[in-house]
């Protein structure tokens, strides 16, 4: 009797076990697109102070003072009487400088309303009333402010409120002064161009001459009649912006022209001040991108001394020199470079003579987090442990030998304080929401600051598969790749495949890191019985300078080729029905699954293609002649990987979707992409979202984009 009322218990138990799991969600589309029931929680609002034994954290209107040792408040620094969305403190934390009213332009662009809090008189100050500004930045000693207004840069003395016009002839597609041209804030990551000067007493500038660059027309479908929509866009092969640097001195009221050199058709790509406050550090690009000059600019002397230059038989990467880094003993620059095949950490007298390379070995140096200057001890995210994550390491300026300080397995970003005593940490992995954590110098936890708990608890409701990590051997590489199994997975079953790519040089969709949209988006497709698979073809990044740039001068070549090959081997595995495999992607992804389509035609059933560039001739000057060279000289790379040059390969199943205000990939390419299928005679399927930009979000847009993609899937898979 008793051991049958323990066999009872025992098949209740596992019953009830049974129950709950069966009765867990399956994500919807709804989850992902309308309710966001996924979307993580992020250390918001969290600010080092000058001195690092204290940070400050943003709770609605207030601004609170934390001991960072002890994680106790030490008080309420500021009650502001308006709403803001990002605030940041000057350099005698006297003043906060408030940003709300965003409104967006482009990619990094925008415009928005400021104020000024004084933290000793809890006044509050609008920075203007002349309309809203872009990029308002105090002075260093918090006395100014400076921002750019149509085209042109601004002045306000905050003891008067006296506002300056810099410049005076900005005009809409002819000059910009202060802030960007379309094509420098698209590939070269910035918006914002102008600069304090140290001493407090100069800004340098940019100025764009875009006069001969050619408009790109959008209609704006709205009103009785449609309007046009003209921006300045260079592609590929035609004119840029000429672009000029200028220096202005608030003491003379004088603006004094930076001499670049006789050749106009060159990039700025960088600019900052040295710890000389005469002295200005300028990166620039030769029109093909495969020469860097660091050239220094005394704007006391009107002087320029280039003090280093790199060429590379493919391109020199800009967003490697963002590392670029001035001691303070006036003597010394570290900057980072992939000249011995990966990119690593380098040790420069100002003259420009390499003093050591810093660090070494066949891994990535990503990210220059801090530098200690008294201990000579450098702090960086590297990929030695594995391409798939990042571990924070220092290492000494002089001795080399670096340290890991953390472990954890998964993806570490990290945000140091100024003066290198503490950090914060953004710890994830593929199936594991982040933890922002708050450390000491030594990795020693002071505080999670913040654990997305709340999304912990949601996922605990849900099904969800979690991200399995594999290679993929293809002729000449190996390949790095993710697989999410249907629910309820069978060995013994063959399951439609989606494969999600984009591929696109430099980037990175194999990371052991906690994603969310379409990670969800996933789990939805795994309740349907899909599995998900994504593979990073040669040409993606975190693997040394030859696995990267071995696409180059031929975008669209080996990249299919893995993908294809990719596929095949999918093919091969009994739990995959290799008569039903599709591929999906967006810009540069809709460019690859479009190819894949046309040059798999018999591997591949189906392809969804979202914002696509379909020839390379449409695209922008920057990105597409940094990988491609110009149009002129190198017409085969332009062509022979088009998908607007296959489309008679056509065979399976083809969802072209674009937005028509797509100031990026411009819905051109889907036109031509639909008028070259058609002279072929093939038969597809297009959509398209109205005034829409590359994201083509808002509103209701994402949920219904979602839903047909899913709608296709389940029709032709």
């Amino acid at each position: 009797m008793q051991k049958r009322s323990y066999l009872w218990s025992i098949w209740l138990v596992i019953c009830l076990v049974g129950q709950a799991v069966a009765q867990k969600k399956n994500v919807s589309i709804e989850d992902v697109w309308q309710t966001y029931s996924f979307y993580p929680s992020a250390a918001e609002g969290f600010n080092y102070m000058q001195n690092s034994q204290f940070y400050t954290i943003s709770e609605g209107n207030k601004i609170y003072k934390y001991e960072t040792k002890t994680n106790k408040n030490v008080g309420l620094i500021a009650d502001v009487p308006v709403k803001f969305e990002s605030y940041g403190l000057n350099a005698t934390e006297d003043k906060v400088l408030l940003l709300n009213s965003r409104e967006a332009i482009y990619r990094r662009s925008f415009k928005a309303e400021y104020y000024i809090y004084d933290i000793k008189t809890q006044k509050n100050i609008k920075v203007s009333n002349n309309g809203k500004q872009s990029y308002a930045t105090l002075s260093p000693d918090g006395s100014k402010v400076a921002f750019v207004r149509d085209n042109n840069l601004f002045l306000v003395d905050l003891a008067t409120m006296n506002e300056t016009a810099i410049t005076t002839n900005g005009k809409a597609n002819a000059i910009i002064n202060g802030s960007t041209d379309w094509v420098y804030e698209e590939e070269f990551g910035f918006a914002q161009a102008f600069f304090w000067s140290p001493d407090n007493k100069k800004i340098a500038f940019y100025t764009f001459d875009e006069s001969a660059v050619k408009e790109y027309n959008m209609q704006v479908w709205k009103g009785l009649y449609p309007q046009d929509y003209r921006f300045k866009y260079p592609k590929a092969g035609e004119k840029n912006s000429v672009v000029g640097l200028s220096v202005y001195n608030l003491d003379s009221k004088q603006t004094q022209p930076i001499n670049l050199g006789s050749e106009t058709d060159i990039y700025i790509a960088r600019v900052k001040w040295t710890q000389n406050a005469d002295v200005l550090s300028i990166r620039k690009l030769n029109r093909l991108q495969n020469k860097l000059e660091l050239i220094h600019a005394n704007v006391a002397k009107n002087t320029t001394e280039t003090v280093y230059t790199e060429n590379n038989k493919a391109y020199v990467d800009v967003e490697f020199n963002e590392d670029l880094h001035y001691l303070a003993n006036g003597k010394e620059m570290i900057l980072a470079s992939e000249k011995d095949g990966f990119k690593h950490f380098y040790l420069y007298d100002l003259k420009g003579k390499l003093v050591r390379q810093i660090t070494k070995g066949n891994w990535e140096a990503s990210k220059l987090i801090g530098l200690d200057e008294k201990k000579r001890v450098l702090y960086f995210t590297s990929t030695k442990e594995s391409p798939l994550e990042r571990y924070l390491y220092s290492i000494s300026l002089d001795k080399g030998a670096e340290k890991q300080i953390l472990n954890a397995k998964g993806y570490h970003e990290i945000t140091m304080s100024q003066d290198c005593q503490f950090f914060m940490d953004e710890y994830s992995t593929a199936n594991t929401p982040a933890i922002f954590s708050l450390y000491d110098i030594s990795g020693n936890k002071i505080k999670d600051l913040e654990t997305n708990e709340k999304l912990k608890n949601t996922l605990a409701s849900y099904q969800i598969s979690q991200k399995e990590f594999f290679t993929v051997q293809v002729p000449d590489a190996t390949l790095n790749a993710w697989m999410i199994k249907p629910h309820n997975f069978d060995a013994k079953k063959a399951y439609p495949t989606l494969m999600f790519v984009y591929g696109g040089p430099g980037s990175q969709e194999v990371e052991n890191k906690w994603d969310y949209f379409d990670y969800f988006w996933y789990q939805h497709l795994a309740s349907k019985g899909y599995l998900v698979v994504c593979v990073d073809n040669r040409g993606t990044g975190a693997r040394g300078e030859a696995f990267r740039k071995a696409t180059y001068g031929q975008l669209g070549k080996l990249e299919v080729q893995d993908q294809i090959e990719a596929a095949k081997y999918l093919a091969k595995q009994s739990y995959v029905d290799k008569s039903r495999i599709a591929i999906w992607g967006w810009s540069y992804g809709g460019y690859m699954s479009s190819n894949c389509i046309l040059q798999g035609a018999d591997v591949f059933k189906a392809a969804v293609a979202v914002a696509p560039v379909t020839n390379w001739r449409f695209y922008d000057t920057i990105y597409t002649e940094r990988y491609l060279g110009l149009p002129q000289s190198n017409a085969s790379g332009y062509d022979d990987n088009s998908p607007i040059t296959h489309v008679k390969n056509l065979k399976g199943k083809y969802l072209l979707i674009h937005g028509t205000g797509d100031d990026n990939v411009h819905f051109q390419n889907a036109v031509e992409m639909q008028n070259a299928l058609i002279r072929a005679g093939k038969q597809f399927e297009t959509f398209y979202y109205p005034n829409k930009n590359h994201g083509i979000s808002g509103g209701n847009t994402r949920l219904h984009l979602y839903q047909m993609i899913t709608s296709f899937l389940d029709k032709n898979l």
